[in-house]
């Protein structure tokens, strides 16, 4: 089993990345939308977020280094308005 799955309530993101053979395919996120403005103020695209919005994807964007950060094999990633963190995705542990 393995999957990539990222849900949100508007606020906070969640983006959980799971195989049971630790083998799943890739999942990153985007280091802050501020941070990225920052490093790339000339990229139109990034404009049309708001500076607390967060991005996730399966692939980093090649054209702009250093703006994704890979979530690690079997972890979920917490996106909120203060920033990031990675946590062990405990699957049928309690």
């Amino acid at each position: 089993m393995q999957g990539t799955v990222a849900v949100s309530d508007g606020i906070t993101v969640w983006a959980f990345r799971y195989s049971s053979q630790r083998q799943t395919r890739t999942l990153f996120h985007s280091a802050g939308i501020a941070t990225l403005q920052a490093m790339y103020p000339d990229a139109e695209r990034l404009g049309v977020f708001g500076t607390l919005a967060h991005v996730v994807v399966s692939e980093p964007l090649d054209d702009l280094p250093g703006a994704f950060i890979e979530v690690p094999e079997s972890a979920i990633a917490v996106l909120d308005e203060s920033g990031y963190c990675h946590h062990p995705f405990l699957a049928g542990e309690r």
